[in-house]
């Protein structure tokens, strides 16, 4: 006898309300093990693998590859403690006083692991409730939402980012039937509502413009491209900074022939080989050290400047799926050897879509090496919630004075963005002062306890 579970949509990290659906790893019918992935999903941070927590034979899957989903929308069911097979005999609902036996039942084909380190289910979460039927057919195109009568009690929405877009368009929820389970109002809805109204002919006719007035020159639609996935992100993120953090930035033209000649000394004598992005890490770990103020955060609703013990160092990476922040932890007790290899297996993850959410947040302060793509300088904006971000242009030949007379150095421009309620600019004029010296001089380091 099978008991017919539904496995649906885990918390994949933090603050992600939904996933779309990439690609599906099984299908109707497949017999799956315990913690075997079932499902990629692409959040608004990393490509996931999502494995089921149950052992059994899928019966429905819930969703078209490209479908998006809400967080704690169904995903699939799996008939677990039967002999196999699609059409498994399903168990008839448990007595009032059988509960006990039908919970040992599931939770000898349960992990609890959903996803390692994101919503993973306890106990409580063990008892589920045990369909008559299998499914009969696989729920997986979701019908166009049509205007219907206003809900009753309340609209059965998930998704804050769902509500946010309705009001943005001025859309009453009320009046859109939601596709998702249990009429559950998706983004898809509203969007498809949205532009249904957009349509709709205006409810009084435009005013004819006078023969003397100079006619509009009527252009045609441009293409739209969602706001959607890491672009979202990353366009909600920075949006929040701009509103929420008064920033400001300072810049400094460096010296940085002798950090180059350090890092070619350094590499030469054998060993691991040292990235400049390395060696700028452990100057920036080395400047939050004498001023602890930037590597912080602002609680606003106790209105408190929370200052952090640990560097968690960003780095942003351009990918094929937008920009990312990869977090390198710990990065003030790695050596240049470690930050390298860090780095190097941060990025190749992110060229691959293999970034996982942990190796997505956490970051206290944030390293951006703009001179990759050729240019000098830049004005960084904040990583919210962090207080400040490091911004490093090309190193090029310049002329410059070198003790007294004029020469040829490599020469890179630092910019610093800082969050202006955490410090003034005499905090922030002094990291990036010793900043500077340290590229100039890397032997400052060494006085550096």
């Amino acid at each position: 006898m099978a008991q017919v579970l539904e496995f649906k949509l885990p918390d994949l990290g933090e603050g992600l309300t939904e996933a779309e659906i990439v690609r599906w790893l099984v299908a109707v019918g497949d017999v799956v093990a315990v913690d075997q992935p079932v499902v990629e999903v692409e959040t608004a941070k990393a490509m996931v693998e999502v494995p089921c927590p149950y052992g059994g034979v899928v019966t429905a899957r819930y969703g078209e590859e490209g479908t998006e989903l809400p967080v704690g929308a169904p995903l699939l069911t799996v008939a677990v403690g039967g002999t196999g097979g699609a059409g498994a005999t399903v168990a008839p609902a448990a007595e009032e006083g059988s509960g006990d036996a039908a919970e040992s039942a599931v939770s000898s084909e349960y992990s609890g692991n959903v996803l390692v380190g994101y919503g993973t289910a306890g106990p409580a979460a063990r008892r589920r409730r045990v369909r008559r039927t299998a499914p009969a057919a696989t729920p997986e195109a979701v019908p166009a939402p049509v205007p219907a009568p206003a809900h009753q009690g309340p609209v059965p929405v998930i998704s804050p980012l769902v509500r946010k877009l309705a009001r943005d368009g001025g859309l009453d929820l009320r009046q859109v039937r939601g596709s998702g389970p249990e009429g559950l109002i998706l983004r898809a809805d509203v969007e498809l509502a949205l532009t249904t109204a957009g349509d709709r002919p205006a409810a009084a006719p435009a005013p004819v413009p006078s023969p003397t007035a100079s006619a509009a020159p009527v252009t045609a639609a441009g293409e739209r491209v969602p706001l959607r996935g890491v672009r979202g992100a990353v366009a909600d993120k920075l949006s929040r900074s701009r509103t929420e953090i008064p920033d400001a930035t300072c810049w400094v033209d460096a010296d940085a022939t002798e950090l180059m000649a350090a890092r070619a000394a350094m590499n030469a004598a054998g060993g691991p080989k040292i990235s400049l992005l390395a060696l700028l890490a452990r100057i920036c770990v080395h400047a939050l050290a004498r001023f602890p103020e930037l590597n912080s955060t602002v609680d606003t609703a106790a209105r408190e400047i929370v200052r952090l013990p640990d560097v968690h160092l960003g780095f942003a990476a351009q990918t094929p799926r937008g920009l990312v922040v990869p977090v390198v932890k710990d990065a003030g007790r790695r050596t240049a050897e470690s930050l390298t290899e860090e780095f190097g297996r941060l990025t190749e993850a992110a060229r691959q879509s293999a970034l996982t959410p942990v190796d997505l947040t956490g970051g206290t302060f944030t390293l951006n090496n703009y001179g990759v793509f050729g240019v000098d300088g830049s004005t960084p904006i904040i990583n919210h919630p962090e207080a400040a971000m490091l911004g490093v242009g090309r190193i090029i030949p310049k002329p410059w004075v070198h003790r007294g007379e004029l020469a040829v150095r490599q020469v890179v421009q630092l910019s610093f963005t800082f969050d202006h309620r955490v410090c003034d600019g005499g905090t922030a004029g002094g990291f990036l002062r010793y900043v500077a010296d340290c590229v100039e001089q890397p032997a400052v380091l060494l006085r550096t306890v």
